[in-house]
Order: C-alpha cells, then structure tokens, then sequence
C-alpha cells in the first residue's frame, strides 16, 4: 500500500476539527470531518448524526484550497476507526486506477 493508515494523524484529532493534507506521487489528498468543526468537547449524543470523514483527492501542483471542486473527486465516509481506515484504502484506490491522471 502507498499511502498508510499510520500516516495519518490518530482519530480523535479530526474531532478538533482540523483536516490533514498529504500527497503521493502527483495525487494530492485530504481528510476531514464533515462539517468541519470542533466536536472535541460535545458530548457525542449531542454531534450531528449526519457528520461524515470527507476524503478528497486532487491533482498537484495545487493546494485544496486553490483547486477548483470540479476537479477534486470526494467520498464520505463513517466518522469512525473503520470509516478512517476505508478512506486511506480509497486513497489508494483512486491512486492506482487513475495513475495516469497523477503521473502525467
């Protein structure tokens, strides 16, 4: 596998609503709770049901930010260890069946 789970930051860090960014050989990725917020201190009964991990994955050379949304591809996932552990394998995923997107 390219991209591993260990790379990423531990789960309870996406509760403090920060995202984490990376990039593999022309791919660019981000992880993030979805909606973006810090949930860190709200009693778990108390957080939007709906929350989802958002994977995301872009072309370089630029940022998250400066990439246009038609050009990232996204996929939600479970706010939870299974969830996060699918997304890293979609990473991977998208990776290897799209190389040439990354590679040109």
């Amino acid at each position: 596998m390219a991209i591993e789970l260990k790379d990423f930051f531990a789960f309870t860090h996406y509760e403090y609503g920060e995202a984490y960014f990376g990039s593999y050989k022309g791919m660019r990725y981000r992880l993030a709770r979805n909606p973006l917020e810090n949930v860190h201190f709200t009693p778990v009964d108390k957080r939007d049901p709906s929350a989802t991990l958002m994977a995301t994955v872009w072309p370089e050379p630029n940022s998250y930010f400066h990439t246009p949304d038609e050009v990232k591809t996204t996929k939600h996932f479970p706010i939870t260890e299974e969830g996060m552990a699918d997304a890293v394998k979609w990473f991977n995923e998208q990776y290897e069946s799209r190389i040439n997107e990354w590679t040109k």
